[in-house]
């Protein structure tokens, strides 16, 4: 089902495998080759792992970097074969720099330092475009997540500077799922995947995933900002992972350590790459006289921060609480 505006579709979403290893009880990121899977769970032992999974779910191997980070929230695969790991998580907002790790199948790693223009932000997406521009996209309990890039190449010497690019589009949702029933669960970006071929970009909350089309030399940030095909992903109780495979289908997974489980689900949407169709180019008449803007009220600012009154403060309050975790280590 497709519907005019920020439309939303909703194609089979079906169970592959099942995660029962506790070395990815806080499952967070995910990346895809094809072949097999690669993930990186959410916790602190002094170590960056990255473990490699074949399409049953079970373990083959693990990736093992000299890195020590704070606090690992995405992963993405670049053509290269180069496995980025967000470590933006901040959910104290204490962090002076974020970081990325650059991290080669032999788990020989490069770190790189960040910072943001305009305070700290906790970050747990992370799409890198066609031009290996890594984009972090933050998560906001109020208003819109925010897009942030590096405003020069990346350097393992110093602390790179980070540009604000985007405000993204997404609003509260009834799919059910997340570790809270709330809307404001429903909106909080919790991670991040580029198809292969660079055209689609996904960003996902707890319960949705969201897809944007990015057109043949289109700018990633623009695309953010245009309006998204939503994808539900119901009853996943802390969904953080998505990725692409390179044929395109969707891949979401969650967490099962925190919600106290014992497993969780990896699940894939067939086709879904498809389902983000550029929109048609509007057409204008010649004739058409120009809009007497005089009269026109003054413009608002379509992403601005929402308005939390009431029982909403209480909500976000909890929602604070329930999703903030205490780390030793800082990146």
């Amino acid at each position: 089902m497709l519907t005019a505006g920020s439309a939303s579709a909703e194609p089979a979403v079906a169970d592959v495998c099942a995660v029962t290893d506790e070395r990815l009880a806080e499952l967070s990121g995910l990346a895809s080759d094809g072949d097999q899977w690669f993930a990186v769970n959410d916790s602190d032992n002094g170590r960056l792992l990255i473990q490699v999974m074949d399409r049953n779910c079970a373990i083959t191997r693990t990736i093992t970097a000299p890195n020590n980070p704070l606090d690992v929230e995405d992963l993405a695969l670049a053509p290269d074969g180069t496995l980025w790991a967000a470590d933006t998580g901040d959910n104290g907002k204490s962090r002076e720099t974020v970081a990325l790790h650059a991290v080669s199948p032999d788990g020989s790693a490069r770190l790189y330092r960040l910072t943001y223009p305009d305070g700290k932000h906790d970050a747990e997406a992370l799409l890198v475009d066609r031009d290996g521009i890594p984009h972090i996209i933050t998560k906001e309990t109020i208003g819109s997540p925010l897009v942030y890039r590096p405003v020069s190449g990346l350097s393992e010497g110093a602390a790179t500077p980070m540009e604000q690019v985007a405000k993204v589009p997404i609003s509260g949702t009834d799919t059910t799922g997340g570790p809270l029933q709330s809307s404001v669960v429903t909106r909080l970006v919790t991670g991040g995947a580029m198809s292969r071929d660079g055209k689609v970009a996904a960003l996902r909350t707890y319960t949705d995933a969201y897809l944007f089309p990015v057109p043949d030399g289109g700018d990633l940030a623009a695309a953010l900002e245009s309006d998204p095909v939503r994808v539900p992903l119901a009853g996943e109780p802390q969904g953080e992972a998505i990725a692409f495979d390179p044929d395109g289908t969707l891949l979401s997974a969650s967490e099962f350590g925190n919600a106290g489980g014992t497993s969780s689900t990896v699940r894939a949407v067939r086709g879904a790459a498809a389902l983000a169709v550029p929109p048609a180019p509007t057409t204008t008449s010649a004739d058409a006289p120009a809009p007497d803007d005089s009269a026109a009220p003054p413009a608002s600012d379509s992403f601005s921060a929402w308005p939390v009154v009431g029982g909403g403060a209480v909500a976000l309050a909890l929602v604070g609480a329930l999703v903030r975790r205490s780390r030793k280590r800082r990146a």
